[in-house]
C-alpha cells in the first residue's frame, strides 16, 4: 500500500498541482499586499481619506466601551459586533484582480495551444468511389459494395 501511495504521490499531475497550490497560495498574499497597500490607499485619498479596512457599521455595542469607535480594531477590542463592509470591499478587489490573471494566464495557454500545428496523421483508410463507405488504402475490392478499385 505505501509502494502504491508513493506511486500515486510521486505521478505528474499530483506534484505540479502540489506546486500549483503552494504558487497560488504565495500569489494570493502578494495581491492581498498589492490591494491593501498599493491600490486602496491611492483610491481611499481620491474619496477624501477613506481607509476601507477601518469602513465598518456597529450592529451591536460593546461591553467593553461604548460607540464611537475610532478604527475597526478599536471595536473589536470593545466586543463590539460589527458589519466589515470595508474589508469585503478590499476582499472583492483582490479577487477581481485574482480573476484578471488567472484569465490571462489561461488566455496565453490556448494561444500556445493553438499556435502548436497538429500531426497530420497518416490516412488509414479511403473512401470507396462507388458507395462512399471507408475502406482500407490497400484494399482492392469494397466489403461493402464488392466493386474493384
Amino acid at each position: 500500500m505505501l509502494k502504491e501511495f508513493k506511486e500515486f504521490a510521486m505521478r505528474g499531475n499530483v506534484v505540479d498541482m502540489a506546486v500549483g497550490i503552494i504558487i497560488g497560495a504565495s500569489f494570493g498574499s502578494i495581491v492581498k499586499s498589492l490591494v491593501d497597500d498599493v491600490i486602496m490607499p491611492p483610491i481611499g485619498l481620491l474619496m477624501g481619506n477613506v481607509d476601507f479596512s477601518n469602513l465598518y457599521l456597529v450592529l451591536k455595542q460593546g461591553s467593553a466601551a461604548a460607540a464611537p469607535y475610532l478604527s475597526l480594531a478599536d471595536a473589536k477590542k470593545a466586543g463590539a459586533v460589527t458589519l466589515n463592509y470595508g474589508l469585503f470591499v478590499n476582499a472583492v478587489v483582490s479577487f477581481m484582480i485574482v480573476a484578471f490573471a488567472v484569465f490571462l494566464l489561461v488566455r496565453s495557454i490556448n494561444k500556445m495551444r493553438q499556435e502548436q500545428p497538429a500531426a497530420a496523421a497518416d490516412p488509414s483508410t479511403k473512401p470507396c468511389p462507388r458507395c462512399f463507405s471507408e475502406i482500407a488504402i490497400k484494399a482492392t475490392r469494397c466489403p461493402c459494395c464488392t466493386s474493384a478499385l
